[in-house]
C-alpha cells in the first residue's frame, strides 16, 4: 500500500528540489519488534528494489533501505525501555508514545535520507546544499508518516 502511495501519488508532488517525501520507509519502521534481523534486512532490501524499479534509480533506494534496516536493530537497542519491549507491541505512536516514536523514527528517517541523498549526489562540492535537502526531506517525511499513523493506526482507540 505504501509503495503504491509513493509511486502513484507522492512521486508526482513537487514541493521543491529540497523537500522529497518518502513515506514508503514506514514499512520498515512499523515492523514488529520480534522480527528477525535477517528478515528485516531482506524486507528492507526488497522494498528498496521495488522503489528502484519504479524510480529507475539503480539501487539507491535498495542500499538506503538496507542501511536503514541494518540500523533499526541498534536504534531499537539504544532507545529500549529498561524492562525491554513487550511481546505483541508494535513500534507505533499509539503503542509506544510520541516521544519514543520521534526518537525512533526520526533517527531512522535521518539515516535513510542522509545515505540516499549523499549517495545520489556523490560529491562533496554540494555538501551543505545536500545537507539542507536531507534535513528538510526528513522533516517532511516524518510529518507525513505521523499523519499516516494518526489517520490509519489510531482508529482502534476511537472505536
Amino acid at each position: 500500500m505504501l509503495i503504491l502511495l509513493q509511486v502513484l501519488i507522492i512521486q508526482n508532488i513537487n514541493l521543491s528540489g529540497y523537500i522529497i517525501l518518502l513515506p514508503y520507509i514506514m514499512a520498515i519502521l512499523i515492523l514488529p519488534f520480534e522480527t528477525n534481523k535477517v528478515l528485516v534486512l531482506v524486507s528492507s532490501f526488497l522494498l528498496g528494489v521495488c522503489l528502484d524499479y519504479f524510480y529507475d534509480s539503480s539501487g539507491l533506494h535498495a542500499s538506503a533501505c538496507t542501511i536503514m534496516g541494518f540500523s533499526r536493530y541498534y536504534v531499537l537497542k539504544y532507545i529500549a525501555p529498561r524492562e525491554g519491549y513487550d511481546i505483541g507491541v508494535k513500534p507505533t505512536i499509539e503503542d509506544m508514545g510520541l516521544e519514543w516514536f520521534i526518537r525512533y523514527a526520526g533517527t531512522l528517517v535521518l539515516i535513510h535520507h542522509f545515505f540516499l541523498f549523499y549517495l545520489e549526489i556523490f560529491r562533496f562540492s554540494e555538501f551543505f546544499k545536500t545537507l539542507l535537502r536531507v534535513i528538510l526531506s526528513s522533516i517532511g517525511t516524518f510529518g507525513l508518516i505521523y499523519l499516516i499513523q494518526f489517520l490509519f493506526y489510531s482508529n482502534k482507540r476511537r472505536t
